[in-house]
């Protein structure tokens, strides 16, 4: 582990704080017992956000224009219900199931470790989820943060530059005060090219049980952890 401590550290938030897996599936299976709508709720999770990473890739290659990811979401969730054959929703409740990504819950450990880390650190999220999706997770996950940063405060997602080097520029810190947080290797990689300090932790079953990627450090992380609670006490919170 690096003896140098950020001043920031800011957090990936879908799969990393919240199970955005677990939350879906749980919203999409009470919705359906309630309509007498049928499916399998894990696939349409899974093809759903496979649709994003999908999304992002065409945004990121100039292919596709930057949008909220509300809107994102709602296009791909039409999208993932066709593929795996589910009918029977309205349309207020396609819109209803949509905004589930408002009301993800925290990991287990995310929020305790997260008020721990508040105490010494600036903490916040840096997302490609948009403001207002964000505002409605912390408030309804109960997550701490000092601040918010959502990919529509740079009209950029997650892997461009102006996303991570933009949350330092707006908390007037230069890259190397600034931490990303992430059970994604990806992301991590992608955050140490442009400066940033790096901090990895466990998500074992983001991708549920059978999940493959993501399963160890692949790289000398500045703060490598088991989770979010381990990665404050390595940070002497």
């Amino acid at each position: 582990m690096s003896s140098k401590k950020p001043v920031a550290i800011v957090f990936d938030t879908f799969g990393s704080v919240v199970d955005w897996r677990g939350g879906l599936i749980a919203e999409m299976k009470e919705l359906g017992g309630k309509r007498g709508v049928n499916g399998d709720w894990a696939a349409v999770a899974d093809a759903w956000r496979h649709g994003y990473h999908r999304m992002l890739d065409e945004v990121t290659a100039g292919t596709r224009d930057y949008g909220l990811l509300d809107d994102l979401h709602r296009e791909l969730l039409d999208e993932a219900m066709r593929d795996v054959g589910v009918t029977g929703f309205s349309e207020d409740e396609l819109r209803d199931i949509n905004l589930g990504w408002h009301r993800l819950k925290a990991w287990p450990d995310a929020v305790a470790g997260l008020t721990r880390l508040k105490t010494k650190y600036i903490v916040g999220s840096l997302s490609n989820g948009n403001v207002r999706l964000l505002v409605d997770m912390a408030k309804g996950a109960n997550l701490p943060w000092d601040v918010v940063f959502g990919s529509d405060m740079f009209s950029r997602f997650k892997p461009h530059p102006d996303t991570y080097l933009g949350s330092a520029r707006l908390l007037n810190l230069e890259p190397g005060e600034v931490m990303l947080a992430s059970a994604h290797n990806g992301d991590l990689a992608n955050a140490r090219k442009y400066g940033l300090m790096t901090g990895f932790f466990l998500r074992p079953t983001e991708f549920g049980p059978n999940q493959t990627i993501d399963l160890a450090a692949e790289a000398d992380w500045d703060v490598i952890a088991d989770d979010i609670e381990d990665m404050a006490t390595k940070l002497d919170t």
